[in-house]
């Protein structure tokens, strides 16, 4: 994300109110739904974002974004593709997702282990390093506590963050409160959830400056409404990345001087507001 190239980084909600800790906004799985052993079964989501936020940064520059998703499962195994509108500074045409893993229950937690391959088919400006199509391993756990409470927890890998050379990786955790159902009409049901992550990545390629992206936090909290197919999720989003360093980080083509210079990172001083506080309304049907 820096360099001019802008790296997506896994949709902060996942179907109804499945607690989000930085995986793609248009995923089409859950991880707390059981899967018989000896059936092949599909889900599909569909929908539109006021933006596009993935792990605190905007991937639309903060305007509205849509998205789909198509899963399938045979019993622990799972495989699914996604496709979203991004507003990048490598100018893709859409990004699309393609996700294998494995989904197993041990004792009362539900584990995920998969690999994602982030592309960006049609890039007009790839840039020094040709692209910034990348793939990522993610290792997740949740659990309930009670009827109402869940907690979960991850880890994220990349050997090369959007082809930048650059190693990241990536720790969330989260909580989530279903309301019960005798206090809501049929057929609603309303979650609040809440999380937390930091990143850290490693050196840049040499054709981008050879040093550290920078490391930061990012959290987000909100409420998920669903109503049978029907899910609206209304949600805040933040980091703890300067502008500067936003700017470093997601190589922001409107970004504008007046920030600190820091002669090795940003020598220009320029700022980008890609990466600060967010409010964002998120509708989608999932089947």
């Amino acid at each position: 994300m820096t360099g001019g190239m802008a790296r997506a980084q896994t949709p902060e909600v996942g179907t109804g109110g499945a607690i989000g800790l930085g995986n793609r906004g248009w995923s089409a799985s859950d991880p707390n739904r059981a899967t018989s052993a000896n059936e092949l079964e599909f889900s599909a989501r569909a929908g539109a974002a006021s933006d596009y936020i993935y792990r605190g940064t905007t991937l639309s520059d903060h305007g509205p974004a849509a998205g789909a998703a198509v899963e399938a499962r045979f019993g622990a195994l799972y495989a699914g593709t996604t496709v979203a509108t991004v507003k990048l500074p490598t100018q893709p045409l859409a990004e699309f997702t393609y996700a294998a893993g494995i989904r197993r229950t041990i004792a009362t937690i539900d584990f995920d282990f998969g690999v994602t391959y982030f592309a960006y088919p049609g890039e007009r400006l790839p840039g020094e390093t040709g692209g910034i199509n990348y793939w990522e391993a993610v290792f997740r756990g949740d659990r309930k506590i009670g009827e109402q409470v869940r907690v979960a927890a991850g880890y994220a890998y990349s050997p090369d963050v959007s082809n930048t050379g650059a190693w990241s990786q990536y720790v969330a955790a989260g909580v989530g409160y279903d309301v019960p159902g005798r206090l809501l009409p049929p057929n609603l049901g309303v979650s609040f959830t809440t999380a937390a992550g930091y990143s850290w990545f490693g050196n840049q390629a040499l054709a981008l400056g050879g040093f550290p992206l920078p490391a930061y936090l990012n959290w987000q909290a909100g409420v998920t409404f669903t109503h049978k197919a029907f899910n609206l999720d209304l949600r805040y989003y933040d980091t703890n990345l300067s502008k500067e360093n936003c700017f470093v980080f997601t190589g922001d083509p409107n970004a504008r001087p007046g920030g600190r210079v820091d002669p090795v990172t940003n020598p220009a001083g320029l700022i980008s507001n890609w990466c600060g506080a967010t409010f964002v309304a998120k509708a989608w049907f999932a089947f």
